[in-house]
């Protein structure tokens, strides 16, 4: 086997991880938004709770029933909002799957001396066409984080 050769399979190999690395900080980052939206559900929800056992038996004031309706709506927005953050990392996991492929594919085809060029292009196409739909759901997720916190400073105020 030539070393120039598998010098430059390796090198062809290596620039889809390139993407790989990429997605993995991607999906860091929509980890760490995740645990966020998870985290301020659980606290709304606890806020919620403690409004209903303060209430006991009686009716709630005018300002416990806007701050729980206030709560309802931003529960609801939330749980939107983090399935879009889990459909992003979802994305972005495929994504480091079919470069990893990629890759793979990249060697096969120089061990086996097939042509598997047209498989490697749609293989990494696909990867790209994940990260795309990612970044889409991540800056969805991004507009919808922004119309919660104004939902609740509108009612809040």
């Amino acid at each position: 086997m030539d070393q120039i050769t598998i010098v430059n399979v390796i090198q062809a190999m290596l620039a889809p991880g390139i993407m790989i690395s990429a997605c993995g900080l991607l999906i860091l980052g929509m980890n760490n938004k995740y645990s966020i939206v998870v985290n301020r559900v659980r606290l709304l929800n606890e806020e919620r709770r403690r409004l209903f056992s303060k209430a006991g038996v009686r009716e709630f004031s005018y300002d416990e029933n806007v701050r729980l309706g206030s709560i309802n709506i931003q529960l609801k927005q939330l749980v939107f909002r983090s399935r879009l953050v889990r459909n992003a990392v979802v994305c972005y996991t495929i994504a480091v799957a079919l470069f990893v492929l990629t890759s793979l594919t990249i060697g096969i085809e120089f061990f086996s001396k097939e042509n598997l060029e047209g498989t490697i292009a749609v293989v990494f196409l696909l990867g790209m066409l994940a990260v795309l739909t990612g970044v889409t759901y991540a800056a969805y997720e991004s507009i919808k984080g922004y119309s919660i916190i104004s939902l609740e400073v509108k009612i809040d105020e």
